[in-house]
């Protein structure tokens, strides 16, 4: 198999040697690009190529977030990790809306973003949905009437069988577990999860779980 390529993205040297030695080290990751601003990101990421990009919040010309949104509007994006050292904070939010696949914590265990680099790599989100609601809580509040009136609008257009697989991945199953849960396999799971993405334009099971929670499908009156 081909490693798994990986940008680093940080203002701070220091941070990016330190990533750079912590996970140069594995057989199945090539870093294969550093940048020190998010103005740079673009133009490395059409030189390099990678699958992931660990990319800082906090950047002096353009930060993280403006750096986030601007790649995942672009066809074949690489996936996006956050680096933050706040859990529950309204930029990680931000980004997440803006499709960041899932963020990290700048002390967290080489291994564990070792791990974070393989799964998003692999198409996974890298928190569980229920960590995503309890940072939305947290940073955000409820969701405000004109954004709940926005998602219930884009939910709308998702057929029943969608919307159950929809409210599922909101309230943090597996394939399996939802495959279970509404008695069909995990290829028609797959399947539903993929048409859901399409149909309402988003970039992973991050993102349909944000529009779930803000169209009040995961509170109780609405089960």
């Amino acid at each position: 198999m081909n490693p798994i390529r990986l940008l680093l993205v940080d203002d701070d040297p220091l941070v990016r040697a330190g990533l750079s030695f912590m996970l140069g080290g594995a057989e199945d990751l090539e870093i294969v690009g550093e940048a020190a601003d998010g103005s740079e990101v673009e133009a490395l990421v059409d030189r390099t190529r990678p699958d992931v990009v660990l990319m800082d919040i906090r950047m002096p010309t353009v930060d993280g977030l403006v750096a986030t949104e601007r790649l995942r509007g672009r066809k074949e994006a690489p996936q996006v990790i956050v680096l933050t050292t706040f859990h529950a904070d309204e930029q990680v939010l931000r980004a997440l809306r803006a499709g960041a696949a899932g963020f990290v914590l700048k002390d967290t265990p080489p291994a564990d973003i070792l791990h974070a680099v393989r799964r998003v790599a692999a198409g996974d989100p890298v928190l569980s949905p229920a960590v995503t609601r309890q940072l939305m809580e947290h940073a955000a509040g409820g969701a405000p009437d004109t954004r709940r009136a926005s998602a219930r609008t884009r939910v709308a257009a998702l057929n029943d069988r969608e919307r159950e697989v929809a409210v599922a991945v909101g309230r943090g199953g597996s394939n399996a577990e939802i495959a279970a849960g509404l008695f069909m396999s995990v290829a028609t799971v797959k399947t539903h999860v993929s048409r859901i993405l399409a149909k309402l334009d988003l970039n992973n099971r991050v993102q349909i779980a944000l529009l779930t929670y803000d169209a009040g499908l995961l509170e109780t009156d609405d089960r």
